[in-house]
């Protein structure tokens, strides 16, 4: 989902009432405790045509990249294979022989932020704490168009979601 989404719900956006900024309130979340993971799209970190908006916002403090200002989409239909940067972080537990990708979105390792994989010497998977709690980003799809039916088949498929749920939550 776009930025747009957490912070226009209808009583702001329909009848102009003021509501509370979700971003900040995910800021906070992390901050305190929490654990955020940001996963690549058409509508998230820039998106297409820059729609998704979430560069220079709060959620943008506290992922482990920082965002492009326009679109951030790497096209890559020929398929691209991540690298991973990490083979000992949490993360990245007893997956190998990834599938190819169709895409994901761009971005730079923001300080603070550990490099688990990339493509192209992008973040693919990149973490970070920040305050008391985790972030987290996939920079591809977790399902179709990006991410093709081999990844949804992958072995590793459901082991990459509980390791990132597990270090998020710190178990």
């Amino acid at each position: 989902i776009g930025a747009n989404t957490l912070l226009l719900p209808d009583k702001t956006f329909a009848r102009s009432e003021p509501s509370p900024n979700r971003l900040q309130l995910l800021h906070e979340f992390v901050s305190q405790g929490g654990g955020l993971l940001m996963i690549g799209g058409y509508l998230t970190f820039q998106g297409i045509a820059g729609k998704a908006n979430y560069h220079g916002t709060a959620v943008e403090r506290v992922l482990p990249v920082q965002l492009f200002p326009g679109d951030d989409r790497s096209e890559q239909p020929q398929g691209v294979r991540p690298v991973v940067e990490d083979a000992e972080h949490p993360v990245a537990s007893g997956l190998d022989n990834w599938p190819a990708f169709l895409g994901y979105n761009r971005s730079t390792l923001a300080p603070g932020g550990h490099l688990v994989a990339s493509i192209a010497g992008d973040p693919f998977i990149a973490v970070r704490t920040h305050g008391s709690g985790r972030s987290a980003i996939f920079s591809s799809d977790c399902g179709p168009h990006w991410g093709p039916p081999a990844f949804l088949e992958w072995d590793g498929y459901a082991r990459l979601w509980r390791n990132l749920v597990s270090w998020l939550a710190d178990k």
